[in-house]
């Protein structure tokens, strides 16, 4: 790659959302350990990205009236767009959607039941922006470097996932079971280690987890809110008993409690399940899927090791991310464009490479819709289909066409930008391939690129070849298959 070092573009792609060439140039003096330093110390970088919103040096968004993204979930899908392109904590970012997708949660059904403007701020309220907690989105940002056990405790209070897998409505008379039953089988160990006993009594674990409504009675408006809340009086409170071990002496089962300590049998249900093994190396797979490589897949020494330090630091996840940006394997250049882009990373890398001058990830949000991605909308509580699943022909053309308009948008500063690599064809498209950080080309559609360059006459590098041919190359690029890989 021509642009800076390629272990830094590389943990770059994989750590956050790409780099643009401001952002290269400023990792310049930086070797790649003090990269991943850069990347996991989140703290020590400034979180003010979205006062940038709406100034003129930073991709634009597009309002209806006033912007509100913690009542308006397009706007919402618009701010977390800008920060994937403009926030100085890329693995913040890059976390919350490894765990958008690892909790599921659709705002479709959540607002379909409290309504838009509460859908809205269930999934995207900024804490202290508006009256109520915050939101899920915000959840994962602040907690998801952290403990997974803390994390998984106030996702099953949070309010999105109550009325997303029907916690509001978990009574002692009518135990609910999806929430007792995607927490082992989705959010924690999985599929194989339990039963349907164990999906019934942890359903009754939950029971009098709900949901109230404060400000009302009338939900449609930004200052009332839901919140959890414990009812005592809805909790079973006999014992429930597992097929597993859910205390740390081994025993299987939660003890008779009275109601008004009714609560701590969740907390010591997810302590279990976080804890266990098998939930430490199904994290550590998924972690390796996300950050490593979902063609080639782990040994078995690297799912053991990652699941040791994760169980050594007591469920914390930065540690376990330590271990995999730091790992040979994550630096092992065979491992380098294994994994297929998701749809928002696609969109947020090409602008941050292309640029956004005039642009709007409103143009983005929509065209995520046809590659296959809404933000806020997983088709189920399994999330996405990953890997290869996000290619079919319409998506891929969605993909084609974005690059085509994020292209067209930016030509002229392309052209101006690509004068410094006029002197021949293979100047000119050696600099698109190293800006865009493309993986390698095979000679034949490496070829292809060079006679769409040379096609309409002579090369001479003129400002007319400049402008005809800068943002057409972008767009064959952006939107070619080695470009969806990361």
């Amino acid at each position: 790659m021509g642009r800076g070092q390629p272990q830094t573009a590389h943990l770059l792609r994989r750590g956050g959302f790409g780099a643009s060439a401001d952002d290269l140039r400023a990792f310049e003096r930086f070797a790649p350990p003090a990269v991943v330093e850069y990347l996991l110390n989140v703290d020590r970088q400034p979180d003010d990205v979205d006062s940038k919103i709406g100034q003129s040096a930073y991709v634009s968004v597009t309002t209806r009236g006033q912007f509100s993204p913690n009542t308006n979930i397009e706007d919402a899908r618009q701010r977390w767009l800008f920060r994937m392109v403009h926030s100085q904590r890329p693995l913040q970012e890059k976390m919350a959607l490894f765990w958008h997708n690892h909790f599921a949660t659709a705002y479709s059904k959540v607002a379909g039941t409290v309504g838009g403007i509460q859908g809205t701020k269930m999934l995207a309220l900024v804490d202290g922006q508006l009256p109520g907690p915050r939101g899920q989105l915000e959840l994962f940002r602040d907690m998801g470097l952290g403990s997974f056990r803390d994390l998984l405790i106030e996702v099953a209070r949070d309010p999105a996932m109550l009325v997303w897998l029907d916690g509001r409505l978990n009574t002692r008379q009518r135990p609910q079971e999806n929430f007792g039953r995607e927490v082992m089988e989705l959010f924690t160990f999985g599929i194989g280690n339990y039963v349907e006993q164990d999906v019934y009594a942890a359903a009754r674990v939950f029971t009098g987890w709900n949901l109230r409504l404060v400000g009302g009675p009338d939900a449609n408006v930004p200052t009332a809110y839901y919140e959890f809340v414990y009812n005592a009086n809805q909790h079973d409170t006999t014992e429930k008993a597992f097929t597993f071990a859910v205390n740390p002496d081994g025993g299987k089962s939660i003890p008779a409690r009275s109601a008004a300590e009714g609560m701590q049998d969740g907390i010591d249900f997810l302590t279990a399940l976080a804890a266990h093994p098998e939930t430490a190396r199904r994290l550590a797979r998924k972690l390796w899927n996300f950050f490593v490589s979902e063609v080639n897949p782990p040994d078995d020494d690297f799912i053991e090791n990652a699941a040791r330090i994760y169980l050594q630091y007591d469920t914390q996840i930065k540690p376990v991310l330590a271990y995999i940006l730091r790992s040979p394997a994550f630096m092992d250049s065979a491992n380098w464009y294994t994994r297929y882009s998701w749809p928002a990373e696609f969109a947020a890398r090409a602008i941050k490479e292309v640029g956004w001058n005039g642009f709007s990830v409103d143009a983005a949000r929509t065209a995520l819709i046809n590659m296959g991605q809404t933000l806020f909308e997983p088709p189920d509580v399994a999330g996405w289909s990953l890997g290869q699943e996000w290619f079919s022909s319409g998506a891929m053309l969605a993909r084609m066409n974005f690059a085509a308009t994020l292209a067209a948008n930016q030509r002229f500063n392309l052209a101006r930008d690509a004068a410094v690599a006029k002197s021949s064809v293979d100047d000119f498209v050696s600099y698109f391939i190293d800006r865009l950080t493309a993986t390698d080309f095979d000679a034949p559609p490496y070829a292809a690129l060079q006679a769409y360059v040379s096609a309409g006459g002579a090369w001479t590098g003129s400002a007319t070849q400049l402008q005809a041919k800068a943002a057409g190359l972008t767009r064959l690029i952006v939107g070619s298959s080695e470009y969806q890989f990361i």
